[in-house]
């Protein structure tokens, strides 16, 4: 059971679908055990926006935003309660996932606990029916298929709707033109709905706060941030008519910061590009403020200016705030570049770039890769042309990444490239580009193209990169450190390594397994068995241990088995202890230990024949059957049964015979065992019929559920 998706992806979003309906099937049976009335649809609805509508997609987190977003904008957005219809309990329903995440080791302990998540629900209960009846919050869809059904028409019959689009596009429907227009300008300022999915970043390492604080007081620009501050100081100092330091000041303060402005003939602090520079950059930052023509130091910042690491993050969010002190104009000289226009978009963009590359990035990669997003933005065609604004704009973009030096976000070194920037291997005997690769990203990464003008840049920025030298580009661990906090502030996913040492066995295993590569697994890991081997570390978690057992690193590891043991779905539990096993330097001793473990074995089987330890030919009748019987409830989880009856039915008539003894093979998964049995008598015994989930509405009326994707959306 997967819990992440990659967007956009045919095969994975089937994936994700049979995901979907799993746990919606699942679910609806603990609910039941539970004694809890929920509604099938606002599961479905809330997976949907985790992985649609988040940046992440992570389905097992929820934080007390996302309860809000999703009860209080994406429900009322995107469900349609036509009239007469019963608004469904969704505060309730979400609350009953979240128990049921909880319960069965889907969440990811990254977010928010069960006490917090729940708080988060009971916070946004009460709000939830004024916003699903604000009509102003529905999406365009639901507006017109509301507002047809309001006047009569059949909104399920495709031809009454056609007529009645026809009719509202002569202008012959009555409908509220302020609440639509609202709709509309939402739309357009912030787009259908779906949030875009950011690209997954590699877990980072980072030394402690005080490393950081370290690293921060040797600054430049904070040295030069907190120079002008206490420079200004409570009682001010006088600004010119305009606004701008006296040009005697700016003399001083360039000499005393040490800002490497040339003050030879200089008529004016104007021209101290620098020196402006930290002003704006400390007004930015609110270290300084002007008032009645002098600019004083701002006194609740004095406790910012005594910790370093404070000043240097406030300077950092301040940062994206300069473009134009920065790359602005300042004289006739200069005009604005296509970087001005898109600041906000290509400074971001070039730091998530940085992060957690293994490697520094070569300026040629990353000069090229902001062109790329230039002739998208900008509409500028295909390769070639344009000279002349790529060079104002790589000559704005040298300002930025300098004054990122300067404050220490960045290190710049001179060195060769690392061989991963120089080429993408080519599909075996083929001269094209993998497929699906877009022929830019194709050009940006190496590969051949077909398109002349890319192959013939492609070549260029080949030699450029190995015949010598180039500029290197690397976040610090400041930047690091700061772009983190960034990219989970606008919800992204950012491991790091060391965060999960507290996490549930489960929970830990279960992110190792799908967002970490196997270095940083490895850390990770070792990480968390440390802090519970020793109890002093691991506090109350082996509370109920025996002390000296708990020091014991196998007792970590104990446990860590213990949680694929207890995990009910197949495919989760495999990759689990495939990630353990790859994690740890004895993996292989412990996966042959459990090759006859009577919960386990059936997994360990798995893992064992698909790492190649063992041939197919090595098992025994018994553990051949076992895999048989493990290989069909995977698949069962992972495509949903009409996989499993297309499968069977490739068999032919030896299938049955199999089937059976798969089922009497004495699998430890006896609830797996019957889902795959009723699938299978399906497939066998009624060739011709479907298989398809019958759910119970909230009318507690059983109904066929639709295709997914197309009911009341």
């Amino acid at each position: 059971m997967r819990m992440f998706f990659e967007p956009e992806d045919p095969e994975a979003e089937d994936e994700f679908e049979a995901a979907c309906s799993l746990l919606v099937d699942r679910f609806q049976g603990w609910a039941r055990e539970e004694g809890l009335d929920v509604d099938p649809f606002v599961v479905e609805a809330a997976l949907d926006y985790r992985h649609r509508g988040t940046p992440d997609g992570r389905l097992g987190l929820w934080d007390p935003r996302h309860v809000d977003e999703f009860l209080l904008e994406w429900l009322p957005r995107t469900m349609t309660l036509l009239p007469g219809e019963e608004l469904a309990d969704a505060p309730a329903t979400l609350r009953a996932l979240l128990r049921y995440l909880n319960a069965v080791h889907l969440v990811d302990p990254r977010g928010a606990s069960l006490a917090e998540g729940l708080s988060a629900v009971d916070a946004a209960a009460p709000r939830y029916a004024g916003a699903m009846a604000d009509r102003s919050r529905w999406g365009i869809a639901k507006f017109w298929v509301t507002t047809a059904a309001e006047q009569g028409v059949d909104v399920h019959d495709e031809q009454a709707m056609h007529d009645f689009v026809e009719r509202a596009q002569r202008g012959e429907v009555p409908y509220d033109r302020d609440v639509l227009d609202t709709i509309v300008q939402r739309h357009m300022t912030r787009g259908p709905g779906a949030a875009h999915r950011a690209e997954p970043q590699l877990p980072v390492t980072l030394p402690g706060d005080d490393v950081l604080r370290e690293q921060a007081e040797r600054s430049p620009a904070l040295g030069w941030l907190r120079g002008l501050t206490e420079w200004a100081g409570r009682d001010g100092r006088a600004l010119t008519g305009t606004g701008r330091l006296r040009l005697a000041d700016a003399r001083e303060l360039v000499e005393q910061l040490g800002t490497g402005d040339a003050t030879a003939g200089v008529r004016s602090s104007a021209d101290l590009p620098r020196l402006g520079l930290v002003l704006e950059w400390a007004k930015a930052a609110r270290l300084v403020r002007v008032a009645k023509g002098r600019l004083y130091a701002v006194a609740k910042a004095e406790p910012l200016l005594r910790d370093p690491l404070a000043l240097w993050r406030r300077a950092f969010d301040a940062f994206f705030e300069l473009r134009g002190p920065l790359i602005g104009p300042r004289s006739g000289w200069h005009v604005e570049s296509m970087l001005f226009d898109a600041y906000d978009d290509v400074l971001p963009d070039v730091l998530a770039t940085l992060y957690s590359l293994p490697y520094p990035m070569p300026w040629p990669r990353l000069r090229d890769s902001v062109h790329l997003a230039y002739r998208d933005g900008f509409q500028l065609g295909g390769f070639g042309g344009h000279s002349l604004w790529f060079e104002d704009a790589d000559r704005d973009l040298r300002t930025v990444l300098a004054a990122l030096e300067d404050l220490g976000a960045i290190a710049r070194d001179q060195g060769m490239a690392d061989p991963v920037f120089l080429d993408v291997p080519l599909d075996e005997g083929s001269s094209e580009p993998p497929a699906g690769m877009p022929p830019e990203l194709a050009q940006l990464l190496g590969a051949a193209a077909t398109d002349e003008g890319a192959a013939i840049r492609a070549r260029e920025l080949k030699a450029e990169l190995t015949t010598g030298p180039v500029e290197l580009i690397r976040l610090t661990a400041l930047g690091t450190e700061s772009v983190r906090r960034r990219l989970l502030a606008e919800g992204r996913d950012a491991p790091l390594v060391g965060e999960l040492a507290q996490a549930p066995a489960a929970g830990l295993l279960g992110v190792l397994a799908e967002h970490y590569d196997p270095d940083s697994a490895r850390a990770e890991l070792a990480t968390w068995i440390a802090a519970h081997s020793d109890p002093r570390a691991a506090g109350d978690a082996l509370a109920a241990r025996d002390p000296l057992e708990a020091r014991d690193p196998h007792t970590a590891v104990a446990r860590l088995t213990d949680a694929v043991r207890a995990m009910p779905f197949r495919t989760r539990a495999e990759a689990m202890l495939d990630v353990l096993v790859e994690a740890l330097d004895d993996g292989e001793t412990l996966l042959r230990s459990l090759r006859t473990d009577p919960s386990l074995a059936p997994t360990a089987l798995s893992v064992l024949v698909r790492r190649d330890i063992l041939d197919p030919g090595d098992l025994t009748e018994a553990e051949t059957l076992l895999m048989v019987a493990e290989s069909l409830l995977q698949l069962l989880e992972a495509a949903g049964p009409d996989s499993v009856i297309e499968t069977l039915r490739d068999q032919g008539p030896q299938a049955e015979e199999a089937l059976a003894a798969a089922l009497a093979s004495g699998h430890p998964d006896r609830e797996g065992i019957a889902e795959l049995q009723a699938v299978a008598e399906q497939a066998l015994r009624r060739p011709k019929a479907r298989v398809g989930r019958v759910q119970r509405g909230s009318h507690g009326k059983d109904r066929s559920a639709p295709k997914r994707g197309k009911r009341r959306r």
